[in-house]
């Protein structure tokens, strides 16, 4: 494939750098808040009284919210425009975390976090839209990946910031202090933010009634590039999302006997291990498309394959260094969840592209929602038995698999088909 600008290809620059970072920071706040329950897990325990099945409630309500929103928010990012969702975005989520750090009960914070959780799931379709707009196709793949490490970031920031105020300052400083950064993210969209370059508008494209929306939804869902890229978003996500989300930080302490300071150290591990693979597999897919599935199917077998041998070692506890092997494998899968978004993007037109993207987006969310459930189920049902609890993740995976495996030929076909025709198309505009 040509690296070649096309034809109507926005020119990047500069320009579309500073506004592309105004939107990113947005969607890095939104990690912090939204990852800000993975160091907590154990003090939200404490504060609310709460076992491990409503404990995970916490993150299932939000994921669940996220998930939900994904579909109706790429319709609102197609229809309205990537500065006004993203402010909405940092509104809601920024409410969700004053809560969160005021909240008296259970069922308050609950409601927190589902705000949160509505707040946080505006914000990367509206990222990924806003790189397609301002950045060249050709630099699509390595857009993504950094939109990904920059939030990746947000969640180091959660693993070395904001747990180390907790336990500083306390539970309700922490978090309102923290929701301070959503202000400031707000008042940049406002300023600064621009929804695509001069000389770029979109189309005009009619966005009435339910007919506009069923037509998005299901001309997005035709295509065999969109339903792979939120199979592969699936499969590869969800094991790493719950690790960070909520989980790892007790299996690290209960199961494996690590200390609170050790823990964090190696949830750190997984979120350097993800920007520093974020930012290869980003260059590979940018030279080699084909490079996308050996990617994710390999991403997949090898966080399998760790997490296997993690969970059946003989010993009372896993050795240190198979724990930090683990945490390296787990930051792979950041990454290789962004190629999902790799083969939504090219089958679809450009008018689509919030639709599919939230289409694809919804799978890796859902599998950590599923995720994140069974194991506060099954912790509880056999007195916290972390191995028979994170088996689950292989369910997954499997599901995942077989879909992938059935998608691809009919979406490798579909794309060459799309690629001729655009060919095709360039060399009978005029000059």
């Amino acid at each position: 494939m040509s690296n070649a600008t096309l034809p109507g290809d926005p020119p990047g620059g500069r320009r579309a750098v500073t506004v592309w970072s105004v939107g990113v920071a947005v969607y890095f706040v939104a990690v912090i808040f939204r990852t800000s329950l993975g160091v907590a897990g154990l003090d939200a325990a404490d504060r609310f009284h709460v076992n491990a099945s409503a404990l995970s409630t916490f993150s299932i309500l939000q994921l669940l919210v996220y998930a939900g929103m994904q579909i109706p928010v790429g319709l609102l990012v197609d229809r309205l425009g990537t500065k006004r969702v993203l402010s909405i975005g940092a509104v809601l989520f920024t409410a969700g975390q004053l809560g969160f750090a005021f909240s008296p009960s259970y069922g308050t914070a609950l409601a927190s976090r589902a705000l949160l959780g509505c707040g946080d799931a505006m914000t990367f379709i509206s990222v990924l839209r806003l790189g397609t707009r301002w950045f060249p196709a050709r630099r699509g793949p390595l857009v993504a990946q950094l939109a990904g490490l920059t939030g990746m970031a947000g969640n180091l920031v959660s693993t070395l910031v904001l747990a180390r105020l907790l336990h500083g300052v306390g539970w309700t400083p922490a978090f309102a202090g923290s929701a301070l950064a959503g202000a400031v993210v707000l008042v940049l969209t406002l300023l600064f933010l621009k929804d695509h370059p001069e000389g770029h508008e979109p189309e005009p494209f009619p966005h009435r009634g339910a007919a506009y929306v069923r037509r998005q939804i299901a001309a997005s869902w035709r295509e065999p590039g969109t339903r792979l890229g939120l199979w592969v978003h699936f499969t590869t996500q969800f094991p790493a999302m719950v690790f960070l989300l909520l989980w790892g930080l007790p299996f690290l302490v209960e199961a494996q006997g690590l200390s609170r300071a050790a823990a964090g150290d190696l949830l750190t591990l997984v979120v350097l291990s993800n920007m520093a693979v974020g930012l290869v597999y980003g260059q590979i897919v940018a030279r080699l498309h084909a490079a996308r599935l050996p990617l994710a199917l390999g991403t997949v077998a090898a966080t399998a394959l760790v997490w296997a041998a993690t969970l059946a070692w003989p010993g009372a506890h896993a050795p240190g260094w198979l724990l930090v092997v683990l945490c390296a494998v787990l930051g792979a899968c950041g990454p290789a969840s962004m190629l999902g978004f790799d083969f939504a993007r090219p089958a679809n037109p450009p008018e689509r592209q919030g639709t599919a993207s939230g289409i694809t987006n919804m799978g890796g969310f859902t599998a950590s929602m599923t995720t994140l459930l069974a194991v506060g189920v099954l912790l509880d049902a056999t007195g916290d038995d972390y191995t028979v609890a994170f088996s689950a993740v292989f369910v997954l995976q499997a599901l995942g698999i077989s879909q992938i495996l059935r998608l691809r030929a009919r979406a490798a076909r579909r794309e060459r088909e799309r690629l001729v025709a655009s060919r095709v198309e360039t060399v009978h505009v005029p000059a």
